[in-house]
């Protein structure tokens, strides 16, 4: 039993050392200005989610449904292949997709969103955009919500590595942020 204290002990006191002596060699280096560029951060959907959580005030539900229902909207707005690359260099995007509430059957029951169901036979870009007001309604958020979402991931992804995805997401936001976005 004394030697596995012993073993512990020194295993323990070796490994504090090294780490404090690369803690050294790494504060030697930056003196000199040979310090390692920091990692880039890749743009993630879970950390848009998670984005959309805290700062929205959503549960993970309506933050991915509400997502995916603007990225499905993207999906209809740009060519395959663009959205190929939107897809690559945001993963998950399909997925998110998935979780927005199907809401094809749906009818609106007032005044307004009667009026929206009816342009839409007429429209596809207005049948799109109702969608998505219907999709934010039935996951029980508020249409005013949407740009807000819009917004989230627009500053989610304004880093150097998160720029080639929100250009093609700005694109495919199109007629939903009414030619005003950017």
């Amino acid at each position: 039993m004394k030697h596995i204290a012993i073993l512990l002990t020194v295993a323990t006191l070796t490994f504090s050392a090294q780490s404090h002596a690369e803690g050294w060699f790494d504060s030697l280096k930056s003196m000199f200005g040979m310090s390692e560029e920091a990692e880039e951060t890749v743009p993630t959907t879970s950390a848009m989610v998670g984005s959309l959580i805290e700062n929205l005030n959503v549960d993970s539900s309506q933050a991915e449904g509400g997502l995916g229902s603007l990225f499905n909207y993207v999906k209809g707005n740009l060519t395959a292949d663009k959205f190929s690359q939107l897809s690559e260099t945001l993963p998950g995007i399909n997925e998110l997709i998935s979780a927005a509430p199907d809401v094809s059957e749906l009818k609106s029951t007032d005044g307004l969103g009667s009026l929206l169901d009816k342009a839409a036979e007429y429209n596809d870009s207005v049948k799109a955009i109702n969608e998505v007001k219907k999709q934010f309604e039935a996951l029980g958020l508020k249409p005013e919500m949407i740009m807000q979402y819009v917004e989230q991931a627009k500053a989610y992804l304004d880093t150097e590595e998160g720029k080639q995805a929100k250009d093609l997401l700005m694109q495919g936001f199109g007629n939903l942020m009414g030619q005003t976005g950017n």
